[in-house]
């Protein structure tokens, strides 16, 4: 029996479930754990201008349940607490949009089979356009001088997620 501790229907979102189930929650909740996690182990290069965020492996995964954005958010804010910098950018900003990023990775993703290569790409163009203006708004460094590399090391991470994740579905249903 499953129960649903949520339930959001809006048929008017091109067809998306929105049903929150108990599995989803926990999922939800790993996510969010494993992201926080992995940005605290690799505290070293996952701040400052150009971080190397290697917790964005998991990100991919939003591909095939688009209330793991809800998870990716959840971790971010977690994983901020750690940061030199944590405070309204941080802690507000960023899950904002890792949440808005993790949506619209899985909205465009659903139009080609969950691809989790497509969530990925559009992950890693929102988050080092969010990063790049933080960064900005922060210590005014120019967007042109971090968002090059910031997009750079965010695509290979996000490549890297989808390809793991490609491999983990030879074998396994995960979600």
């Amino acid at each position: 029996m499953d129960l649903h501790p949520f339930r959001l229907i809006n048929p008017g979102l091109g067809g998306v479930n929105l049903e929150i189930k108990t599995r989803d929650l926990s999922l939800i909740a790993i996510f969010a754990a494993l992201y926080a996690v992995l940005v605290f182990i690799f505290a070293p290069i996952s701040f400052y201008t150009l971080q190397f965020r290697l917790a964005g492996v998991i990100r991919p995964g939003i591909a095939k349940k688009w209330t793991l954005a809800i998870g990716y958010a959840l971790g971010v804010i977690i994983g901020n607490f750690f940061s030199p910098f944590a405070g309204i950018y941080e802690l507000l900003f960023m899950p904002i949009m890792s949440f808005i990023a993790g949506i619209f990775g899985y909205l465009l993703a659903k139009k080609f089979n969950n691809n989790y290569f497509i969530t990925g790409a559009v992950i890693a163009t929102i988050i080092p356009l969010s990063v790049s203006w933080m960064l900005n708004q922060l210590f005014t460094l120019p967007i042109v001088a971090t968002l090059p590399y910031l997009f750079i090391s965010e695509q290979i991470i996000c490549f890297i997620g989808a390809f793991i994740f490609k491999i983990i579905d030879m074998r396994f249903k995960w979600w």
